[in-house]
């Protein structure tokens, strides 16, 4: 049986029909999967619509057998991360193929020569397309499904990955909560921050959500810097990220905190659109925009994702703003449960981010997933 590895771009409407509908056959039977929607991958691999190209560029192929589509994969160079970690790291994403170890062979040896030819020395991923996006390859958590930008395997996937001679390089933990639970210790960290009388906490305005924006992601920037691999987001991107929100963004599920005036922490969660969409798909239309409306503002969601809590650094070792994070999850659990959702989660945090981890636990959070990210050196670059 022949197999053929096409590389393709954004403008070729065959190949990325051929690249968004071949996950149909993968995922056929795992009633766990969610198919995200074509929109947001298309608007993803647009140049002209994703400010990523602004310091990235990004190939895709799709893996045919016998003239059949049965994979696809992306390669992406983030300059961004190049320059900030000195480190020529090129990264593959949109992983999702058969169980056929030559096709997956196939798919990351494509992507693999393609960075070798950009001048990288480590292939790194899977990462949908930076590490502000969907990442990791899920190795535990397959019984429920994914969270709106988390990624969903088949148990077959990873094994393929370490077939064609990649490694380990970092697992990624995603929390579950039970919404309404507050442990006391929790309970009492909030209690604290809420009697500073020079702390003051509002949610986002969407009338003005891009300035809104602009603070949580100033704050996200500098709480997140030191994390692994960083990368922080752009203007163009914090902007993009507001537009995006403006249509599902619920504020009283969003907090800014300010200390004196100055913008001290954040958390932003938003509901689970993959749970409102699951019948969908992938299309929007004719009828697919109007059903997600309609399940999020009227019949409501029962679930949630939350995408980021962040403490500014001066802010972070200070006594008197210990309870914080407590502060913040509280908040969040009230609002949730106002609005009747019933679990929530918190992704991702690092496998080996020790106090984040022991905090999540304190205030009643369980790991229920792992997604793993891979990396092996480029065979014969320059350095490798």
């Amino acid at each position: 049986m022949a197999i053929e590895i096409r590389e393709f771009d954004a403008t070729d409407k065959k190949r990325l029909r051929d690249f968004l509908d071949v996950v149909d056959g993968i995922y056929q039977d795992d009633p766990c999967w969610v198919r995200t929607l074509d929109m947001d991958i298309k608007g993803r691999l647009d140049k002209k619509k994703n400010p990523f190209f602004e310091h990235g560029e990004v190939a895709t192929w799709v893996a045919y057998r016998d003239g059949v589509p049965v994979g696809r994969i992306s390669a992406q160079v983030d300059q961004l991360h190049v320059e900030r970690h000195h480190e020529k790291a090129g990264f593959f994403g949109f992983f999702d193929t058969i169980d056929d170890a030559a096709v997956a062979q196939g798919l990351l040896a494509a992507a693999e020569k393609w960075l070798k030819g950009r001048g990288m020395v480590v292939m790194r991923g899977p990462f949908s397309l930076s590490i502000n996006e969907e990442l990791g390859c899920l190795v535990e958590g397959f019984d429920t499904p994914p969270m709106m930008m988390m990624h969903h395997h088949r148990p077959f996937h990873s094994t393929l990955i370490e077939q064609a001679g990649l490694h380990k390089a970092k697992d990624l933990f995603a929390w579950k909560y039970d919404v309404g639970k507050v442990p006391p210790r929790a309970q009492r960290g909030h209690d604290q921050i809420s009697e500073c009388k020079e702390v003051t906490a509002r949610p986002i305005n969407m009338k003005k959500i891009g300035e809104d924006m602009a603070v949580l992601m100033d704050v996200f920037n500098d709480a997140w810097g030191d994390n692994w691999s960083f990368v922080p987001a752009t203007k163009r991107e914090c902007d993009k990220t507001a537009d995006d929100l403006g249509l599902i963004a619920i504020p009283d599920l969003t907090r800014l905190v300010f200390i004196d005036g100055e913008p001290a922490a954040i958390s932003l969660a938003t509901p689970n659109i993959n749970e409102l969409i699951a019948d969908l798909r992938g299309q929007m239309l004719p009828f697919g925009f109007l059903k997600m409306m309609w399940r999020l503002k009227v019949r409501g969601p029962r679930s949630g994702r939350l995408f980021m809590l962040g403490i500014r650094k001066k802010f972070r070792n200070v006594r008197r703003y210990a309870g914080m994070s407590a502060f913040l999850y509280v908040e969040a659990n009230r609002a949730g449960h106002r609005l009747g959702i019933r679990d929530a989660e918190l992704s991702w945090t690092l496998e080996d981010n020790a106090p984040v981890n022991v905090g999540i636990r304190m205030m009643g959070g369980r790991v229920y997933k792992r997604y793993r990210i891979y990396e092996k050196p480029i065979e014969g670059a320059t350095g490798s």
